[in-house]
Formats: C-alpha cells, sequence, structure tokens
C-alpha cells in the first residue's frame, strides 16, 4: 500500500489519533507527566513535546529560543540521536521539557487544532504533491500516513509508560500498521540476514491480526502463498510485533511470548533484528 491516502478519510483518521493522545494525557499530575517512555531518555512529557514540535514544524514554525537561566544541551552528543530529523526533534522536546504539563496540553491543543484546520484547507493538488518526508520524496498525503502511524506509535509509547490499555486496533490502527508493515521484508532480508529463498510466515494475533508471508528471491517481499510451506513461521501477538518493530522492547524479554514452527534458529535471529523504526 504505497499510493496516496483518501484525503478525506486520513484528515479525519489523524484528527481522531490526536484526541486519543490528548485523552490519554489531559488529566495528568505533574509526576505522571515525568514517567519514563519506552523511547530512549523520554519521559510522557517527551513524547507529547515531540508531537507538538513536529506538527509546529509542519506549520512553519521554529523551536522556542533557548532559555539562557538553563544549561543548553548539545544534543548531536545524545547516544540515541542519529540523524538531522532526530536532532530537531530533541531541540523541540529540550526547549518545551522546563514546561509544565498543563501548558503543553494547551499548546498541543492549539497546535493540533490548526493543524486540522491546515489539511483541510488543502486541495487534491496540493495533497498529491511530491514533498520531503522520513521516508524519502513522497505525496503530502503519504507523508500524513507516515504522521498517523507516527502519532499512533507515540500513544501506544504513552499508555505503555502509564500502565493503561488503549485500542489498537480499528481504522487508525489499521492504516498505522500498513505503513509500518511496508517496512518489514527489508528488515527481513537487510537486519534480519534471512537468505535467498527464505519463505517466512509472521502469524500475528491479536488486535491486528493478520497473516503476512515474505519470501526472499534476490529481494524480500510479501507474497500471498507460497508454493511449499513456510521455513519458519512465527506467531506473537501484533501489538508484541509492532514494538519489536519500533525498537521499544528486545525479543529477549519476551521469547516466551513468541513460537517459531520450523527454522527456529533463522526465526528466532529475526525478531532480534526487528528494530528499525524509532
Amino acid at each position: 500500500m504505497t499510493e496516496t491516502p483518501n484525503r478525506t478519510e486520513q484528515i479525519a483518521l489523524l484528527s481522531r489519533q490526536w484526541e486519543a493522545i490528548e485523552t490519554l494525557v489531559a488529566a495528568l499530575d505533574e509526576d505522571r507527566w515525568r514517567i519514563p517512555a519506552p523511547l530512549p531518555g523520554w519521559t510522557v512529557f517527551d513524547v507529547v513535546a515531540h508531537v507538538v514540535g513536529t506538527e509546529s514544524w509542519l506549520l512553519g514554525e521554529r523551536p522556542p529560543a533557548h532559555d539562557p537561566s538553563r544549561v543548553k544541551t548539545d544534543v548531536r552528543m545524545l547516544p540515541y540521536v542519529r540523524n538531522e530529523i532526530a536532532v530537531l526533534n530533541e531541540i523541540w522536546v529540550d526547549r518545551l521539557r522546563p514546561l509544565p504539563g498543563a501548558r503543553l496540553v494547551d499548546l498541543y491543543r492549539d497546535v493540533v487544532d490548526r493543524r486540522h484546520q491546515a489539511l483541510a484547507a488543502m486541495d487534491d493538488a496540493e495533497w498529491e504533491k511530491e514533498t520531503v518526508s522520513p521516508i524519502g520524496q513522497v505525496s503530502y498525503g503519504r507523508f500524513m500516513r507516515v504522521r498517523l502511524f507516527d502519532c499512533w506509535m507515540h500513544e501506544l509509547d504513552i499508555a505503555d509508560a502509564l500502565g493503561v490499555r488503549v485500542e489498537e486496533g480499528g481504522p487508525r490502527g489499521e492504516l498505522a500498521f500498513a505503513e509500518f508493515a511496508g517496512g518489514i521484508p527489508r528488515v527481513v532480508a537487510k537486519k534480519g540476514g534471512a537468505p535467498d529463498g527464505s519463505r517466512i510466515t509472521f502469524a500475528l494475533t491479536g488486535p491486528l491480526a493478520r497473516t503476512l508471508h515474505i519470501q526472499v528471491a534476490g529481494r524480500a517481499s510479501y507474497v500471498d502463498a507460497f508454493d511449499e510451506p513456510a521455513g519458519v513461521e512465527i506467531g506473537m501477538d501484533s501489538g508484541l510485533f509492532v514494538r519489536l518493530g519500533g525498537g521499544r522492547t528486545t525479543a529477549e524479554k519476551h521469547l516466551d511470548e513468541i513460537t517459531f514452527d520450523g527454522d527456529t534458529e533463522l526465526g528466532q535471529r529475526l525478531v532480534r533484528h526487528l528494530a528499525f523504526t524509532l
């Protein structure tokens, strides 16, 4: 699924995603805001600050000025900052971090409201126009599917940090998962080292249950079915699959929740190297 998403549907789902994040954090006290999140170096506050920063940047805004009373952080030296996008993310988070949580909620509501208005004002030509995104040059509409995935993952980050459950399926989850799943074949071949001729099945249960067949034939790609049995079938909950792919946890912590039928050595190597997005 690489085509530009339907504009009306995509904007509606993105708006619902922003509402879901607000629902999670609107009533938090200051201590809960500062609970560590699954992302390195970030708290619940930082995750929301990141969303504020990204949506503000998409409106053409710059991070707040550095407060001279605070020690200036060289974000490029942080061990988990690996590219220029991460540098910009960290600058926004660092500049917003001194605010109280209640003020961050105000900023969040304001920026997502303005982003919704900006998206709603777009015409089809603007939606289809090529633009730079974290996955390269794509249509603006496709970029907004990446934004939905990113915000959906951050909803899970916040929920996991707070120890609460959220709905991971439904229309938002389905579209976010489609964006996520597009990267799995390449990860299986490049990071997991699946050799040419491999037939790999991921049998996912849970809110985003589905069966994914990946065949490596020169390159790795999805297929509807195999001509022969899979070399390995890997079973797990869809939520764990997404969190492994997002680098939020490691396979070692969850091997008792993952099943392998066939080439167990290959299967375990693949799940240990699923992470491709942070």
